[in-house]
């Protein structure tokens, strides 16, 4: 961290204001010119906060060097992290994974059938909503534990590891038990609570970014997460919210390699959501693989016309198998499996 004094700063304020950086444990590197004083701050800064410093009226300015994340920061963790899901690798340079299903689950009828239909299709993983953030309160909540349990009975029949979002800390015992990736959801990136509770597991978490959020914002999200000793996160880009009313959001695909770059974190991605249009799902699918995205999750249902939420932007069985063939020719072309 880079700290400029003002010019005009008496001596003995700059003396005290070294002297506080080494009673917190810092080295202070005091360099002096004719036009400017500059303190350069040597240990893990990320627990200073910028704006108090700031505060003080002989501080010009306050720049980081390193980013304020460290646990998510490629700079200390140069290896892509590979999260285990009984069996199946996400992140790497290798596999690609695919999870399908539909946004609610509707009944123990209707999931299995799913399930063995996205699994023949080619998918590695089932998704399904048991407890639903929705934003009008009038609007299907999910089955909740039913919903659950009748995911793990998809899951005896077809082998297909559970991806289902946690809203409350209350429910995670039950999430810790019977699913296999815990999501949580766009509205609940910056619920510090929650991302601590799924710290303090062992389990993968899939962390979606928020409706608004930056990219730092969002990896700070993880770092919570990664702080708690989880080392299993996922980040998921599922569209942000701009002044663009054509698509449901807007998908940012540039930060699949920003991501790369700056985490060493695998990242998903759900062309389902960010476009709200079954018709862009399949496009943005190819051009997320290309990108260099390490899955996806896509919304799939039998009656999208039917579906108990999110229907127009679900997939039928049979464009869901047509998209992962031609996602594979593009895993192909990039040196990937899918």
């Amino acid at each position: 961290m880079i700290i400029t004094i003002k010019k005009d700063a008496p001596e003995i304020e700059v003396q005290r204001i070294i002297h506080s950086f080494e009673e917190k444990g810092f080295q202070v590197n005091n360099s002096q010119g004719s036009d400017y004083h500059i303190l350069g701050l040597i240990g893990d800064t990320t627990s200073l906060d910028i704006k108090n410093i700031q505060a003080n009226p002989y501080i010009a300015e306050v720049t980081r060097i390193a980013a304020p994340y460290k646990k998510a920061n490629r700079m200390f963790h140069p290896q892509d992290t590979v999260v285990d899901v009984n069996g199946i690798k996400i992140g790497g340079q290798e596999k690609i994974v695919v999870i399908g299903g539909p946004c609610s689950v509707e009944g123990m009828d209707q999931i299995c059938t799913l399930a063995k239909e996205v699994k023949d299709a080619g998918a590695d993983m089932l998704r399904g909503g048991a407890y639903k953030p929705r934003t009008s309160p009038y609007a299907f909540q999910g089955l909740e534990t039913e919903g659950i349990l009748d995911m793990v009975e998809a899951k005896k029949q077809t082998g297909l590891p559970i991806v289902s979002e946690l809203m409350d800390a209350e429910h995670i015992d039950e999430f810790i038990q019977y699913v296999d990736i815990i999501q949580i959801g766009a509205r609940n990136m910056q619920n510090f609570s929650l991302l601590k509770a799924v710290g303090k597991t062992n389990k993968p978490v899939l962390l979606k970014r928020g409706l608004a959020n930056t990219i730092e914002e969002w990896i700070m999200s993880a770092e919570y997460i990664l702080a708690g000793g989880n080392p299993n996160v996922i980040l998921c880009e599922r569209g942000i919210r701009t002044f663009e009313k054509y698509t449901r959001n807007t998908l940012d695909l540039s930060v699949i390699p920003i991501i790369k770059e700056r985490t060493h974190l695998p990242i998903i991605i759900d062309p389902s959501h960010a476009t709200g249009n079954w018709k862009l799902v399949e496009s943005m699918s190819l051009a997320a693989i290309a990108a260099g995205a390490d899955g996806l999750i896509i919304e799939v249902h039998d009656n999208p016309e039917c579906a108990w939420s999110d229907g127009a932007q679900s997939l039928k069985p049979e464009k869901f198998k047509t998209l992962i063939e031609k996602c594979r020719g593009i895993a192909h072309v990039i040196g990937r499996e899918l």
